[in-house]
């Protein structure tokens, strides 16, 4: 199972893009000409926008590859499985970040007459520090689909319909209880309302706010992307008594 590999950016113009290629191992994804690989196919997208990755696969690499002959060349060279896994393109004022030799890489589109202004770009990549130490699924709390919050009500009223000191209170109590806790799956869950990474006495979104007054302009966080390497692929666990028991039984 590829799910190695690395996360990777680039960023031409205005336009920004980002990369999850995978690996089976992290040796692979150390070598040079697989590095290479990889910003060949930022590249490739950054020029043709391709709409998903099959699109991609059709363009050209290079003057002597497409991308999927490119990449059955790497395969064969390797030894080794490498899938390209997602990709997305970003337009305008961006921010980018790359944690841990490709681990987890960001992108954050930002709405602002601020981006020429002394402090910005430090701003910019203090947004983009904070998306990559913390998975939000939700940039705001408009961004919360109405059934994620309904569900999440129902658990709350679960666990105080089950718990003795709380279920014989009050009705109007027992919302505000609920409407309290949904408050912290939104500190939890919403970029905008979490604390900010290096001052938690304020929120992301008061931090924003803070920097748009000090610079004299506006901003708004419009979006972001957050690839986290060989996020939500199965690993194969290895199983040691197991594979010496096989071994044994094959050799009797």
């Amino acid at each position: 199972i590829a799910a190695d590999g690395i996360v990777d950016i680039l960023k031409d113009g205005d336009t920004t893009a980002i990369i999850e290629v995978n690996t089976e191992t992290d040796f692979v994804a150390k070598n040079e000409s697989f590095k290479e690989f990889v910003k060949g196919l930022l590249k490739a997208i950054v020029k043709n926008n391709p709409a998903d990755v099959d699109a991609l696969l059709a363009f050209e690499y290079d003057s002597e590859f497409t991308v999927d002959a490119k990449l059955k060349e790497m395969i064969f060279k390797i030894g080794e499985k490498i899938s390209i896994r997602r990709f997305a393109v970003a337009h305008g004022v961006t921010s980018t970040y790359i944690h841990g030799m490709g681990s987890i890489g960001v992108i954050v589109c930002f709405d602002t007459d601020c981006a020429d202004k002394d402090g910005f770009a430090e701003f910019a990549k203090n947004i983009a520090l904070q998306v990559g130490a913390y998975a939000t699924p939700y940039l705001d709390r408009e961004s919360v689909p109405e059934s994620v919050i309904a569900s999440e009500k129902e658990i709350l009223m679960a666990q105080i319909a089950n718990d003795p000191a709380n279920s014989k209170k009050p009705q109007n109590i027992i919302e505000k209880m609920v409407m309290g806790r949904i408050g912290k799956f939104y500190e939890n869950n919403c970029l905008l309302d979490m604390a900010y990474v290096k001052e938690d006495s304020i929120s992301v979104a008061k931090y924003v706010e803070r920097t748009a007054k000090e610079l004299g302009g506006s901003i708004k966080i419009t979006g972001y992307y957050r690839f986290e390497k060989g996020e939500g692929i199965q690993k194969k666990e290895e199983d040691f008594a197991a594979e010496i028991e096989k071994l044994t039984n094959q050799s009797k």
